[in-house]
């Protein structure tokens, strides 16, 4: 692996990495999408199954939802000279013991996060998607749950938003903290609207 490197190769060496194959069940298949010019980063938790097979970050119904709370299109979202997807882990993680999607694997963020981050100098926020990426980022800063992280976002301005991850399985976490969308998502949606 080399140093820092241009983009270009930091990508290309992430999208090639092998580091933790054996632990994955599909095999690795990094996915993530960044471009210098980049003035949103988006680090969510992992691809799931849909994402593995499509090589297309948030191609399921989690994407359709941050989009829906970006207030954005398909377009919009995938345009990489605008939004940098850089999820904690790159490669679909398997299944946990409950049946939802196992943690993201440990070694990828700290592998390979900062090398790709250093190259996306115009970015000016930093959506962190659930749990995993808002210990990673916000360390002893964060709350003690991830929902009293998110209620206290304006600690973490203007450079970085904590969010839920959309995913279906948080429709009832949503339905008990009508909050969230009444406050933080007008919020984001014309910080979003600013950036782009």
């Amino acid at each position: 692996m080399s140093g820092a490197g241009d983009l270009a190769t930091v990508l290309a060496e992430a999208r090639a990495c092998t580091v933790c194959a054996a632990h994955l069940p599909l095999g690795p298949r990094p996915v993530l999408r960044a471009h210098p010019k980049a003035r949103l980063v988006i680090i969510g938790q992992a691809p799931g199954t849909k994402v593995h097979a499509s090589g297309i970050p948030w191609n399921d119904p989690s994407g359709d939802r941050l989009r829906d709370w970006l207030a954005i299109d398909r377009d919009a979202f995938y345009d990489e000279s605008r939004i940098a997807i850089v999820p904690m882990g790159f490669c679909y993680p398997g299944v946990d013991k409950n049946g939802g999607d196992a943690p993201p694997r440990p070694e990828c963020a700290p592998l390979w996060h900062e090398r790709v981050l250093a190259h996306l100098p115009d970015v000016k926020l930093t959506l962190l998607v659930g749990q995993y990426a808002q210990r990673f980022y916000l360390g002893k800063r964060r709350a003690k749950t991830m929902t009293d992280t998110v209620r206290n976002w304006r600690a973490y301005q203007p450079t970085h938003l904590p969010l839920p991850h959309p995913s279906w399985r948080n429709t009832a976490w949503l339905k008990r903290n009508p909050w969230f969308e009444a406050e933080i998502l007008p919020v984001l949606r014309r910080t979003v609207a600013e950036l782009l």
